[in-house]
């Protein structure tokens, strides 16, 4: 069983410096009170890896707007030009990796991989500083597996044995992101007894979840 903690309880177990992945897709699907938690903490030199940067205002564009990212590795920054600011006067360092390989990076992580090969992005800029492999007369590029210290994810329900079950978008990347962070800090919008969520409903077990938020005040 695990004891709920408060979203401030969880944001102070993260460090500045910290790599964190936080899912989410443009916001949806993100840990929001957690993220609330970060900004008011103060927390500096963050790492994140991200499918984005959410908006201005919204998701981990108020980790932006609040100076907490150093560093971003993410699919895209094209709905928050706050990022973009920052990028190009040089207080942020962008990485910008291709949706599904971004995805598979994280997968291949949490599932003891050495890396994927991907034909994505070959023979253009993104492939500049990359190793590039032959197989069989065939080029790929090699893409090294993306860990975090912090995965940072949001599901619908969660009972207090740490299984989560997620919605619609959320599973995006939720789940991989679970699998892939050293230390999982989950705040799902309720949680329910256990046993309540069907086994073959369980998305994330909760073997891998190590803290979860309690909900929020009514």
């Amino acid at each position: 069983m695990k004891r709920a903690i408060c979203a401030a309880a969880a944001a102070d177990l993260i460090p500045d410096g910290a790599v964190v992945m936080i899912g989410g897709f443009m916001a949806v699907g993100s840990p929001h009170r957690l993220i609330d938690a970060i900004v008011a903490a103060s927390k500096r030199n963050l790492t994140v890896i991200a499918n984005d940067t959410g908006l201005p205002g919204k998701g981990i564009g108020k980790l932006i707007a609040a100076g907490c990212v150093s560093r971003v590795v993410a699919s895209h920054i094209g709905l928050n030009p706050q990022t973009q600011k920052a990028m190009l006067a040089g207080e942020i360092d962008v990485e910008l990796v291709p949706q599904g390989t971004l995805a598979e990076r994280i997968r291949a992580a949490g599932f003891g991989l050495g890396g994927v090969l991907t034909k994505t992005g070959l023979g253009t800029i993104a492939a500049e500083g990359q190793r590039v492999i032959d197989i069989d007369g065939e080029q790929w590029l090699y893409a090294p597996p993306l860990f975090a210290e912090f995965a940072l994810v949001a599901a619908e329900r969660a009972d207090y044995n740490g299984n989560l079950l997620y919605q619609l978008t959320a599973r995006n990347f939720n789940p991989v992101m679970a699998m892939a962070g050293r230390i999982v800090i989950c705040e799902p919008r309720e949680i329910i007894p256990v046993g309540t969520i069907p086994p073959d409903s369980v998305d994330t077990p909760g073997v891998l979840v190590d803290h979860l938020i309690e909900r929020a005040p009514r």
